[in-house]
């Protein structure tokens, strides 16, 4: 089945508060931090803050946000609450789980 993938319209800019929970600076680690500032710079317009958490040093900082794997990023605002887990390198993905773009099936492709 192929999806389309539309562009969330919105008629003010939101602000995006994102945490990231790391293990240090592991491969996976550094994809997803690298991954996730090119989609805040191309998708965001200045209007985020990354929050980097290393589980390493701070391990009691994940029960907080119920993390069970890493990387894993955690949108808390706008509301609702997202996670994403993984090094975020599926650019389509992370954008759709930030609710930044909306998939939609393409007519007649069932």
């Amino acid at each position: 089945m192929k999806r389309k993938v539309q562009t969330r319209t919105r008629g003010k800019k939101q602000f995006f508060q994102l945490r990231l929970y790391v293990a240090r600076q592991t491969h996976n680690s550094l994809t997803a931090l690298n991954n996730l500032k090119k989609i805040c710079k191309e998708h965001m317009d200045d209007q985020y803050r990354i929050e980097i958490i290393d589980l390493l040093a701070n391990p009691q900082l994940a029960r907080g946000d119920q993390i069970l794997a890493i990387p894993t990023l955690v949108r808390n605002l706008p509301t609702p609450i997202r996670k994403i887990i993984g090094d975020l390198s599926n650019t389509e993905k992370v954008l759709v789980g930030l609710d930044l773009r909306t998939p939609s099936v393409v007519a007649g492709a069932l």
